[in-house]
């Protein structure tokens, strides 16, 4: 399977309408990477800490305008991105990702047992239907292969997504807003989903995935480092400095290393 094969396709999931009530991509789906900065190259790190990337065929799932495509071919894979968003595609295109496809999670394009690594950065919480997504991931993947996720902690003192009030998008980071109460927070942020640690069985159930690692990440504070780069130094240094320490709990985003059981095994 090589990436020349693939190409920028309509969605693969006609008639099925993204359930989060929000015209904006950005609202709906989320702001991709649009820069390479330090926050997406801690997590780029991360991602081969636990994951061979060199001659491996590897898909972001979600990957909006192509910054980790375009990383994951600098680390040597065979880079594969997809999105439901048409229009980030043809910007992905544009900076020189390659090996694109239009489609939504819960029907990828790509045959079963194909793939050897899935990365979803920030995408779990948008999709249409998570559990479906995570038994499509499963069926792509070959048998060994990893899947990485990183999904927004609800014991993040911050909502990044914004905030539906009084019948109007809000932009911005809200403070508190995850802690409320289930009901009240998704009032607020129906067009995103949260996850607490006890979330993932249900997310997992039946999907055919193990857990090897289950850890969280907080920011790469790169707006900060760019008004004040000592305050981002002293900041970074703290946070993760504290991903080692219980107050890990508290980061911006779970980090996930699922894998797809090898042949063989039950």
């Amino acid at each position: 399977m090589g990436a020349r094969r693939y190409r920028i396709i309509s969605t693969t999931s006609p008639g099925q309408p993204h359930a989060l009530p929000a015209n904006d991509p950005a609202q709906r789906l989320g702001n991709p990477s649009f820069v390479w900065r330090f926050g997406q190259q801690r997590r780029m790190a991360i991602v081969q800490r636990y994951a061979v990337l060199s001659g491996r065929r590897v898909l972001d799932l979600g990957c909006g305008v192509g910054e980790y495509v375009r990383a994951f071919e600098r680390a040597g894979a065979l880079a594969l991105g997809c999105d439901i968003e048409l229009p980030r595609l043809v910007e992905a295109r544009r900076r020189g990702a390659t090996g694109l496809a239009a489609a939504a999670a819960e029907s990828l394009p790509y045959r079963d047992g194909s793939l050897d690594v899935v990365v979803l950065n920030e995408v779990i919480e948008h999709v249409r239907d998570e559990r479906a997504t995570m038994r499509e991931v499963r069926r792509v993947l070959a048998p060994g292969g990893v899947c990485i996720v990183y999904a927004p902690n609800r014991l993040y003192p911050f909502e990044t997504h914004g905030i539906q009030l009084r019948g109007r998008y809000r932009f911005g980071n809200f403070p508190f807003v995850n802690w409320l109460p289930r009901r009240l927070r998704d009032r607020l942020v129906p067009h995103a989903r949260v996850y607490g640690r006890g979330d993932w069985r249900r997310v997992l159930d039946g999907s055919g995935l193990e857990i090897v690692a289950h850890g969280y990440v907080y920011p790469g504070f790169d707006n900060v480092a760019a008004r004040a780069p000592r305050l981002a130094r002293l900041l970074r240094a703290v946070c993760y400095a504290a991903e080692s320490t219980p107050l890990r709990r508290f980061g911006l985003s779970h980090l996930l290393v699922l894998r797809r059981a090898a042949a063989g095994t039950p």
